[in-house]
């Protein structure tokens, strides 16, 4: 009967190691996949952050641009004082 307990032991232990060992590789095939679509999507944000940081406007630029409209909101500003100045002096609404 010892014997044949010892038998039984090592059968049923063996198939846990047997069923641990697949579920441990499933695991590890698992980390495996996950660690390789992190690295894909890690690759594309890197992707994306240089896209997005390429079209940022340079200090230059927007500075060039300000000016720019300024000068035509300048314009416009002295074309209304001058329709102002107009119709005060009883000209043409």
């Amino acid at each position: 009967m010892n014997g044949e307990a010892q038998v039984l032991f090592n059968i049923v232990v063996g198939i846990a190691g047997l069923l641990g060992g697949f579920v441990l590789t499933a695991v590890w095939n698992g980390l495996k996949e996950l660690r390789e679509a992190d690295s894909k999507l890690a690759d594309k944000v890197g992707q994306m952050e240089v896209l997005v940081a390429g079209s940022y406007v340079t200090n230059s630029r927007f500075e060039e641009l300000a000016k720019a409209l300024f000068t035509k909101l300048d314009r416009i500003e002295d074309k209304m004082d001058s329709k102002v100045d107009r119709t005060e002096m009883g000209g043409r609404k």
